[in-house]
């Protein structure tokens, strides 16, 4: 039962839901453009009075009877799906990816920029002292050969100086 609750309760299903609804009012409103102004238009072309009594082939059953193919039909039915689609697109679609780019137009921007006054580090703040005292004592540090001095050889670290051995 908890992991249906999780389930119910995600984001996308959330999404999804609203998304089926609001494609269930697009699709009321499509239809009625579509019966009250484009079948009659197209039914004037083909002399119907709407694209469900246009276009119709009669093809002979097996029984000796008649079927009727309703092409008009079929037609709306497609003219619907291409008007909502196109409605979706433009009105949900566009927008959302033109969002989605502006959002990652300014999270690039923000990471490519780097700020001015970046407080050094506690190990840069160290290193520095040690160079500023190293030159405070003079020859008697880089001469002395104590526990905490780097030999000559030492690689160079990562310094505000650049010049600070490890």
């Amino acid at each position: 039962m908890k992991g249906f609750k999780e389930f119910l309760l995600r984001g996308n299903v959330i999404d999804l839901a609203v998304a089926v609804v609001i494609g269930a009012a697009f699709t009321a409103i499509v239809t009625t453009i579509v019966n009250a102004l484009i079948n009659p238009l197209i039914g004037a072309v083909f002399n119907a009075s709407s694209l469900d009594k246009a276009l119709i082939v009669s093809i002979p059953t097996v029984s000796g009877g008649s079927a009727d193919i309703l092409f008009g039909a079929i037609i709306g039915a497609v003219l619907n799906f291409v008007i909502v689609a196109a409605v979706v697109y433009f009105a949900l679609v566009v927008p959302v990816n033109r969002l989605k780019k502006l959002a990652f137009e300014r999270v690039q921007q923000n990471e490519e920029q780097t700020p001015q006054d970046v407080p050094p580090t506690d190990v840069e703040v160290l290193l520095e002292i040690r160079d500023l005292l190293r030159t405070q004592d003079g020859a008697a540090t880089t001469s002395g050969g104590g526990a905490h001095v780097a030999p000559s050889t030492a690689p160079e670290g990562p310094g505000i100086s650049g010049s600070t051995k490890l």
